[in-house]
């Protein structure tokens, strides 16, 4: 059977997919073919829906795969309306959308099927069924609109990641991947997170399972990870069969969260592979012995998702109950160990005030790390956070379906004085870290962070547009003084230390 796969993701950053790469894999171990359409314009693929017309003839799909994120989910519908009189195979959605809202995707009339978490053995039944014309109103994983009534069936059980095949990199044109994002690779070795961040959909999806399987949590196997032999194979064969591979990037929720993992892996990583790795940690699973493991083994950066710099919406709204003495220790700790640090921040939150956005600000300034990235927050359905945002008739859902990412603006109204600090900030964060640090440059940024906090929104909408370039300038006089700041590189939501720039 021909499988084709289609992947949105404009107007975002380039990411690769390692549901596509796994569920091909698979499908290609029982025998099926699969393509795949990347659509990303850093990529060369723009939403061009004659072209992919005319990809979607070429390849005569026999079953169209959609692997789909919630702010991605307008480009799916639109690229399977355009596609519908084009082929006669039949679509299934998969993806974190499909997961936290199969009815609304069933509900469209463009998807035959919606696949609930983990697809590889459902996605693999399902083809192998539709190849002989057989019944797939009974696949575990899958969902179904058949006769008006949605057919729901149950998820089996999480599966072994020893039973997977490799990933296919081949569905990708990874050369091309690796050459546009400067040599930077993702990959992961586990999958799972034992958290229920409000924001996040694993919590969701760990109740999806208890409540079908039937199992406790402890029973559930949702944190699982691939052996270290077998993570050091996939990249050597990587690093054998591409060029230009600079960087690895572990894009697991939490890394350093099984020590004994950590300490095995950094021995591994540190005998075979000469190439530096970036990792997520969590401040409450870090200490001495994994920062000086990690930075033996050539780790560059260690990034932690701090969220709010207040502990009322990390306790109360987030469930992220950690105190900022433990944030501020955890930093500590990597730069005792000379590991460069990176953070992650949300503005934007259902119950935020303008304090806790402050504050925010402040605790960056105060642990100072190498980079930080923020985004605004977007309310995912089936999320805890994205009710809290509904209860509190927050938000706008005409604007929520429009937005294609989480760095630009919020699809929440919080009115006007709020909203626009909101998109202040996501212009010029930086700014704002810096005029409450850094005392060699925090004058300069103290007069113009005051200036953009003094203007109304038909000011800032007149300058919004020239803050990068007026970043890049400051920044550039900043440098040759030998003054510390924050500057916006590499993306528009990313602030890197001037120390830094050169990492």
């Amino acid at each position: 059977m021909r499988v084709l796969f289609i992947y949105p993701n404009l107007n975002a950053q380039i990411g690769f997919n390692y549901g596509v790469a796994f569920l091909s894999a698979v499908l290609r171990r029982h025998g099926h073919v699969t393509r795949l359409l990347n659509i990303n314009e850093n990529l060369g693929y723009p939403l061009d829906l004659e072209r992919i017309v005319s990809d979607v003839k070429a390849f005569s799909p026999d079953l169209v795969g959609f692997s789909v994120v919630s702010n991605q989910f307008r480009y799916a519908l639109e690229i399977g309306k355009a596609i519908r009189g084009y082929t006669d195979a039949p679509f299934v959605c998969g993806g974190v959308h499909a997961a936290m809202a199969p009815h609304e995707v069933l509900e469209t009339g463009i998807f035959d099927y919606a696949c609930l978490g983990e697809g590889e053995e459902a996605l693999v039944e399902l083809a192998n069924a539709l190849e002989v014309h057989g019944d797939t109103a009974k696949i575990p994983n899958i969902w179904m609109k058949r006769d008006g009534r949605v057919i729901k069936n149950r998820v089996r059980p999480f599966i072994p990641l020893e039973n997977l095949p490799p990933k296919d990199y081949e569905i990708f044109d990874f050369q091309k991947m690796i050459d546009a994002k400067d040599g930077w690779v993702g990959t992961m070795v586990s999958r799972g997170c034992p958290f229920r961040c409000t924001y996040c959909f694993n919590h969701r999806l760990v109740d999806i399972y208890r409540k079908d399987t039937g199992l406790p949590r402890s029973r559930l196997r949702y944190l699982r990870h691939h052996s270290v032999k077998e993570v050091i194979s996939e990249l050597e064969y990587l690093l054998g069969q591409y060029t230009g591979i600079k960087v690895f990037i572990f894009d697991d929720d939490l890394f350093t969260l099984d020590r004994d993992y950590v300490q095995e892996f950094c021995l591994a990583y540190e005998k075979r592979i000469a190439v530096p790795f970036v990792c997520n940690a969590h401040v409450k699973a870090f200490d001495h012995a994994i920062a000086r493991s990690l930075k033996r083994a050539r780790c560059r950066i260690v990034k932690f998702g701090l969220e709010s710099g207040s502990e009322r919406i990390r306790r109360e709204v987030l469930n992220r109950p950690m105190t900022n003495r433990a944030v501020m220790n955890a930093f500590r700790i990597a730069h005792d160990h000379q590991l460069h640090t990176s953070a992650f921040v949300m503005v934007g939150l259902p119950g935020e005030t303008t304090e806790d956005v402050f504050a925010t600000i402040d605790l960056l300034a105060a642990i100072r790390p190498g980079r930080f990235r923020w985004s605004v927050f977007f309310p995912y359905p089936g999320t805890v956070a994205y009710e809290m945002a509904e209860q509190k008739g927050l938000i706008d859902f005409q604007k929520m379906r429009s937005l294609t990412n989480f760095t630009e603006e919020s699809c929440l109204d919080f009115g006007e004085a709020h909203n626009l600090l909101i998109d202040k900030l996501a212009g010029a964060f930086p700014w704002f870290v810096n005029a409450r640090s850094n005392p060699s440059s925090s004058t300069r940024y103290r007069g113009l962070v005051g200036e953009i906090e003094s203007m109304d929104r038909a000011a800032w909408e007149k300058v919004k547009g020239t803050i990068r370039s007026r970043d890049r300038e400051i920044s550039s006089t900043l440098a040759k003084a030998g003054k510390e700041h924050y500057a916006i590189k590499y993306n528009d939501f990313m602030g890197v230390r001037s120390d830094w720039f050169d990492l």
